[in-house]
């Protein structure tokens, strides 16, 4: 596993969404936006489905994904697998969770499940000569 850094969590926690990168078991790609997003601890990333339908195919058919969030020229990739939880503790959790960020928007929400990423590894993606460089 690979451990995300504090400058890493900090900037993750910062950004408003991040992209969350799925394929099909043929290699079809797709991603979509996240802001529902957690850190659980430096190797393991929340993620709440809501509206996750191709992507939520796409995790159970093939568990690997690729999360990636930046701002201005600092950004992170992570690589890992999910699992998904619509049962149990973390789930309940993450259901009230969701729904009081709806009902702080005005908007309401239920979470279907908490998508939990392992790290396995982790990769820069500012520009320059680092760009891809794996860190973790």
């Amino acid at each position: 596993m690979a451990k995300m850094t504090p400058r890493m969590k900090e900037l993750f926690e910062k950004v408003g969404a991040v992209a969350l990168g799925t394929s099909t078991l043929d290699g079809r790609p797709n991603v979509v936006p996240v802001g529902a997003k957690k850190i659980i601890d430096d190797e393991t990333v929340l993620i709440s489905d809501q509206f996750l339908n191709k992507t939520l195919a796409n995790m159970k058919a093939n568990p690997q994904v690729t999360l990636t969030y930046w701002e201005g020229h600092e950004g992170y990739q992570l690589k890992g697998s999910v699992t998904i939880e619509t049962q149990g503790k973390r789930y309940e959790e993450t259901a009230q969770w969701i729904e009081q960020l709806g009902a702080k928007a005005g908007f309401p929400l239920k979470s279907k499940g908490a998508v939990i990423l392992k790290i396995e590894e982790i990769y820069g993606v500012a520009p320059g000569p680092g760009a891809g460089k794996q860190l973790a």
